[in-house]
């Protein structure tokens, strides 16, 4: 089934919209969602060729409306719920809005629906699976292919997120003021994981997923839309873009991976770079600091030099400072020792390096032998750095990055006087 980008962009704006207004209106989210993929299969068949309606947000409801009183009597019928049937609605019913209904019709729930599928209930390859679905309007299909698992598999998590939900009696609404910093916490971290898996594929023969950064960017505007005012938000989104901008450049023709400082920046996306600019810019000056905004404020000051070499590592560092204070976790200490290395030399970031050997959440992972073993070149010892970069090539799960890993050993290996 083939759709036009711009139907493809509406379906998937209008997808949670349509969801919120069902679950707000008749409870039953898990039926509801089915109901909603069913509609947004519905239109991606018959407006290509029937055209787009003039209310397709209404169009969407209504079939999904309609999909969802089929369910109902269905599942009546088959459980004999007498009490449930009698509470059925017809098709024509379920058009006619009750008093007040059009307010609800009106109401956009994105945000709503957001903390549902991101609730810390649910394991994080559950939340993203969901959110994937549930907001961002994508196939159980299209979600599978992205993370590289069976579509049976894929269905399963995303049936037992839903039976979760179900099963926990959540309320559609917003939470309570005094949990929603923490809970937009977890949405924020689901949107950056959807994007890191899009930006970084973590398996399979494929540097990058473009299809997830775009959706992880898409979700962070319109979260940033119900949002405007929180700094956190526009951080992430800033973020998303800094570093999106550059994916044109970090590849090959053959999808060999372009490390940062190899990179042609002349095609860096700079609509990308000048947007993420001005969000971090605004956020820093009137918003309290955050995180996502100094992770931004960091790919802000990678996007602004012309040539690796012109790269302000002291700047870098002190953000990395701060970012370490305000947020301490071993990735931030690692990256801490690249700009470390860069501005006192690589021993000063092998020494902080050895720090993280005894952290059970980074000991093992790939990324800490691939830095370790580019420090140890900075330094020029070559057999340390190949072995470092053999040990990091073993580990990846990632063809394109163990293929790179691989050829920066056999470089040293291959120079006489490495």
């Amino acid at each position: 089934m083939r759709i036009d980008a711009e139907t493809e962009r509406l379906l998937r704006d209008l997808a949670p919209q349509a969801l919120g207004a069902l679950v707000r209106r008749y409870g039953h989210f898990d039926l509801c969602e089915d109901a909603v993929q069913e509609a947004l299969l519905a239109a991606a068949a018959q407006w290509p060729d029937e055209g787009t309606p003039a209310n397709p947000r209404g169009w969407l409801i209504t079939v999904a409306a309609r999909r969802l009183s089929d369910q109902l009597r269905s599942e009546s019928a088959r459980q004999r719920r007498e009490s449930t049937a009698a509470t059925l609605l017809t098709s024509d019913e379920l058009l006619a809005p009750a008093p007040d209904e059009d307010r609800l019709l009106d109401q956009d729930d994105t945000l709503t629906l957001l903390f549902l599928c991101c609730h810390p209930a649910l394991s994080p390859a559950s939340q993203v699976a969901l959110t994937l679905r549930a907001v961002g309007g994508l196939t159980t299909a299209q979600i599978a292919g992205a993370f590289f698992v069976p579509e049976a598999t894929m269905a399963q998590r995303i049936s037992r997120a839903k039976q979760s939900i179900k099963a926990s009696g959540l309320p559609f609404r917003l939470p309570p003021e005094s949990e929603q910093a923490e809970r937009l916490r977890v949405v924020l971290q689901v949107l950056y994981l959807i994007f890191n898996e899009g930006y970084t594929t973590t398996s399979g023969p494929n540097l990058q997923r473009a299809e997830l950064t775009g959706e992880a960017i898409r979700l962070t505007r319109l979260l940033l839309r119900l949002r405007p005012d929180d700094g956190e938000v526009a951080g992430l989104l800033a973020l998303m873009l800094l570093t999106d901008a550059r994916r044109p450049a970090r590849s090959g023709a053959d999808g060999a991976l372009i490390p940062l400082a190899e990179q042609d920046r002349s095609r860096w996306n700079q609509a990308f770079i000048a947007e993420g600019v001005a969000l971090i810019t605004d956020a820093l000056s009137r918003m309290p600091l955050g995180p996502y905004q100094l992770q931004a404020a960091i790919a802000a000051v990678h996007d602004e030099a012309v040539r690796a070499e012109e790269t302000d590592w002291r700047q870098i560092l002190v953000l990395y400072d701060l970012l370490e204070r305000l947020a301490p976790n071993p990735m931030v200490t690692l990256n801490r020792a690249v700009a470390l290395a860069m501005v006192s030399g690589p021993q000063a970031g092998l020494d902080l390096l050895d720090t993280l050997d005894t952290d059970d959440r980074l000991a093992g992972h790939h990324r800490l032998a691939a830095v370790r073993g580019h420090l140890f070149e900075m330094a020029g010892d070559y057999p340390a750095a190949r072995a470092c970069y053999q040990l990091a090539a073993r580990r990846t799960t990632s063809l394109p990055e163990q293929r790179y890993l691989e050829m920066r050993a056999a470089r040293l290996r291959a120079d006489p006087e490495k």
